[in-house]
């Protein structure tokens, strides 16, 4: 299937145009899936107590969310061939909502697998979302449009480690017994989901030009003619399909299992609470702000130097190095230790998956869906194997995240089944240079801006500025989370879950906004969130200082460093990131710089 009028960059801050639309509404529709398909982990130690679940109980409800979802990947990516990805995906929300909401009916073991289960039918939403950014972005952007709007989505995954135990605080605060609120939290996240599902009808098209029936039916859109083996048969046949599917289970299975699993880690290892725990877990599932975008983006340039192959040399690099990071991980017993392994191993898990879409709309343009499809089905069941390892009674989590570690390591090695023809090479390449040509005369009228080398070369003091403060405010987002208690009693006011909320937000700012600041990945909202925590922070020392009767720009060293840091960033607010960041190298950042001569 070849599709006219691809967009050859991303504007992200646009809706102006049916492929930012497409963009923007696949990533949030696929981050409400994925918060709904594990809203119910963080909150699984109030479920095991109130149904008694053993380990080997919740272990198997991890596979039955997991496992199902792998047919509904085959099945969805083939639909997407047949009726387009706008129709698939609102079918899908509104369909997959029904469990979402229904799992608060279940009172026994029996009962809560069978909804599991059901659940685990809305994680195709993945399948869906690759497509319709595959056919929205042309070649020499689509590896970073497939991993941003997938990472974006997975984001989900760690969002609801933090906000569904504070939805559930919140019924508490209403008067809701434990029994209860667990199950009016998952109905609340239902709802959202098939109202988003209306709204993707109605905001999105499934190509840039139009929907497939208008365009079939004015012979604007050739149908799929295979008529004996069909899409889905064309993608099953080639064995780098299933290499990929391989692939897919060594990152992406192995990011579905922590997200079952990391909250009840923390609680069992570490001693956390059941926030404290939910919030360090959410933190590796936040890492999707930038890190999938990263390893997307990452295969792009690749691409300029090596072709296709350079994709496949690429994934190959990320993917061994998430096995050897997950060993670490596996090993840490000092959270303080765990916290930073943990972040390292989930930065190249979700690189490892952005580079897997990147090469995925190259194996089989006629049966794009159905490749996506059988890939995504990967991730799956890769979480389905792990499953029965952690699972185990005999078998402890660490142990069996070292499991996982030497098996990732290993399958990096598939990769090398990944071979392209020349034929396919000459095409890629055509078709690359082609979108480059176009973006530069979408472009032509703007100022260059200087590759990542040039950037280099020249790198000014406020680079280092921001890039040091972005790894302090990394580092002191961990010492927050390793003293929840003493942050909380610094927010001053007993706003009981709220205070919560505000202590979280501190944290969440901190990290992930943090690590925006370092990498200069959308660098003024990572500024911005955090400048709005700093204003906190120095009103919150100001009145402090005020009660004590101490002088501001005397010993208290606090206030003068607070408002040093809230004043470098309102400059990045003000100027951005500058040329050595990746805002700049994205074509992100609106900023015209000056020719570096």
């Amino acid at each position: 299937m070849e599709v006219r009028n691809k967009a050859t960059g991303i504007d992200l801050f646009s809706l102006k145009t049916p492929q930012m639309r497409a963009f923007h509404m696949s990533w949030f529709a696929f981050f409400l899936c994925f918060f709904a398909w594990f809203g119910i982990a963080p909150l699984m130690a109030v479920v095991r107590e109130e149904l008694s679940l053993t380990k080997q109980q919740i272990g198997n409800t991890i596979i039955a969310s997991v496992s199902i979802t792998i047919l509904a990947r085959l099945f969805i990516g083939w639909l997407c061939d047949k009726i387009g990805p706008r129709l698939s995906y609102t079918y899908l929300l509104m369909l997959g909502s029904i469990p979402v909401m229904s799992i608060g009916l279940a009172n026994t073991y029996e009962t809560f697998l069978l909804f599991r289960l059901g659940i685990g039918v809305i994680g195709a939403s993945f399948v869906i979302t690759q497509y319709h950014t595959s056919v929205m972005f042309a070649a020499n952007c689509v590896g970073t449009a497939n991993a941003t709007s997938a990472g974006w989505g997975n984001l989900g995954g760690g969002v609801t480690q933090i906000v569904m135990p504070l939805v559930f605080g919140t019924f508490i605060y209403m008067g809701f017994v434990d029994a209860s609120a667990w199950r009016w939290s998952m109905v609340a996240a239902g709802a959202v989901c098939f109202l988003v599902g209306i709204a993707y009808f109605f905001i999105t098209t499934d190509l840039p030009d139009g929907n497939f029936k208008e365009l079939r039916a004015s012979g604007q859109l050739d149908v799929v003619k295979e008529k004996k083996t069909g899409s889905f048969w064309l993608a099953a046949r080639d064995y780098r399909v299933w290499a990929l599917f391989c692939v897919y289970a060594s990152c992406f299975g192995i990011e579905l299992t922590i997200n079952n699993i990391a909250a009840i880690y923390y609680m069992d290892y570490f001693d956390l609470g059941l926030k404290t725990a939910g919030l360090v877990a959410g933190l590796f599932g936040l890492m999707n702000i930038f890190a999938r975008t990263l390893g997307g983006f990452i295969s792009d340039k690749f691409v300029e130097k090596g072709g296709l192959r350079g994709r496949v040399k690429w994934l190959f690099i990320a993917l061994l190095i998430e096995g050897v990071a997950l060993i670490f991980f596996s090993q840490m017993r000092v959270l303080a230790l765990a916290i930073p392994a943990m972040i390292l191993f989930s930065l190249f898990v979700q690189m490892s998956e952005g580079a897997t879409y990147s090469i995925v709309p190259f194996i089989n343009k006629k049966a794009l869906g159905s490749v996506a499809g059988i890939v995504g089905a990967g991730g799956n069941m890769g979480a389905v194997c792990a499953g029965f390892l952690v699972r185990s009674e005999h078998i402890s989590y660490p142990q069996a995240l070292l499991i996982l570690g030497g098996l990732v390591t290993c399958c990096a090695f598939f990769t090398f089944l990944v071979r392209f023809s020349p034929a396919d090479e000459a095409s890629a390449a055509v078709e690359f240079d082609r979108a480059m040509a176009d973006r530069r005369e979408a472009r032509k009228d703007r100022v260059p801006i200087h590759d990542l080398i040039p950037g280099v070369r020249h790198i000014r003091p406020m680079d280092l500025l921001r890039i040091y403060l972005g790894i302090a405010l990394i580092i002191k987002g961990i010492h927050f989370i390793t003293n929840m208690a003493g942050l909380e009693a610094r927010v001053g006011v007993d706003l009981g879950e709220g205070q919560t909320l505000v202590a979280w937000s501190v944290v969440f700012a901190h990290v992930v906004g943090g690590a925006s600041l370092a990498l200069g990945f959308i660098t003024r909202v990572g500024a911005a969130v955090n400048s709005l925590i700093l204003f906190g922070a120095v009103v919150i020392t100001l009145a402090t200082a005020s009660d004590a009767g101490g002088s501001l720009f005397g010993s208290n060293v606090d206030f003068q460093f607070t408002s040093f840091v809230f004043f470098a960033l309102a400059l990045f607010i003000w100027r951005g990131s500058g040329p050595f960041s990746l805002d700049h190298l994205l074509r992100l950042d609106a900023e015209k710089e000056p020719e570096i001569l």
